[in-house]
């Protein structure tokens, strides 16, 4: 038969090439660098938060953040910044950009991966992030949860600003799978926890006991946290929050596909942390590498037995 519509399965086939680029963005959440508190996706989240209060455009916060986090997946917390107060121009340090997204940006649709590239650069440095960007960098996730079973706890736990960043870019990176516009997923990312400022995580299990009273809950909240914000933001993320429920329109479909993928990569670090072992790091990633005192090293290892 012919003109039959292609199965969620074909259709959602890129996802495959670009879950190797999610996880390493995803380790976001657990790096840090000396000065700065927070992981380097909670610093994205405030940075992020900062802008768009101060009334910068969505879609340039979007794509230069979404750029950035590409790069930061083997830059780390090497930024403009860094690099410019190390003696670098500002030409060799976007440079340095332009190879750390290089390196890993392949599997990137052709035309997002360009519009990315050119918005790389220095980050704005916005005036303070609203109150609930701290918050909800404060506040830990509950992690896998059923109904009427205990609570795994792993450690540490990823925080709501952590997940909402990475769902953010995540949006943006999986939006061509779709067919969506990047920026209205890219905010719904950032903004689908705004009720967690205030209510403690307790996952699905504790959503199930809230019963009929969830909806009322979230609804407050989080109408509590856009009441606080510039009335245009608040407008905007009002209009992407209502995209939520479904998944009808490709918008939607990009947060749902982020979000589901984030929570799952993030299952599956704690997974691989627990499973790691010594043989790993010496053998696969090759902790003792080459150069010009390996065989030295080498020979110290052998002699104290490891």
């Amino acid at each position: 038969m012919t003109g039959l519509a292609p199965s969620p399965a074909a259709t959602l086939a890129p996802l495959a090439a670009l879950r190797p680029l999610l996880a390493e963005i995803g380790d976001a959440k657990r790096v840090r660098v000396a000065g700065t508190p927070g992981s380097l996706a909670e610093q994205a989240f405030a940075r992020a938060w900062a802008r768009l209060v101060s009334g910068e455009d969505v879609g340039a916060v979007a794509y230069s953040e979404t750029a950035a986090a590409v790069a930061r997946a083997r830059l780390a917390g090497i930024d403009t910044g860094v690099l410019t107060s190390a003696g670098l121009s500002d030409d060799e340090a976007l440079g340095v950009l332009r190879r750390a997204f290089d390196e890993v940006a392949g599997p990137l649709d052709d035309g997002l991966r360009d519009r990315l590239r050119a918005s790389l650069g220095p980050l704005p440095a916005p005036g303070p992030a609203p109150a609930l960007a701290g918050a909800l960098n404060a506040q830990p996730r509950a992690g896998a949860t059923a109904p009427g079973k205990p609570r795994v706890v792993v450690e540490p736990p990823e925080s709501h600003g952590d997940h909402c960043l990475t769902v953010a870019v995540y949006s943006v990176l999986v939006a061509p799978v779709v067919g969506a516009d990047p920026v209205e997923p890219f905010l719904l990312g950032l903004g689908h926890h705004l009720h967690n400022v205030v209510l403690p995580d307790a996952g699905f299990a504790g959503e199930v006991l809230l019963g009929n009273a969830l909806e009322r809950v979230v609804a407050t909240l989080e109408e509590r946290e856009l009441a606080d914000l510039p009335g245009p933001l608040a407008g905007r993320l009002r209009a992407v929050l209502a995209l939520r429920p479904g998944a009808e329109v490709p918008e939607a479909r990009a947060f749902h596909a982020a979000d589901v993928l984030d929570r799952v990569l993030q299952v599956h670090h704690h997974a691989r942390a627990a499973a790691f072992t010594a043989a790993q790091a010496l053998d696969d990633l090759e902790l003792v590498h080459a150069g010009p005192v390996q065989g030295y090293h080498l020979a110290v290892l052998g002699a104290a037995g490891l």
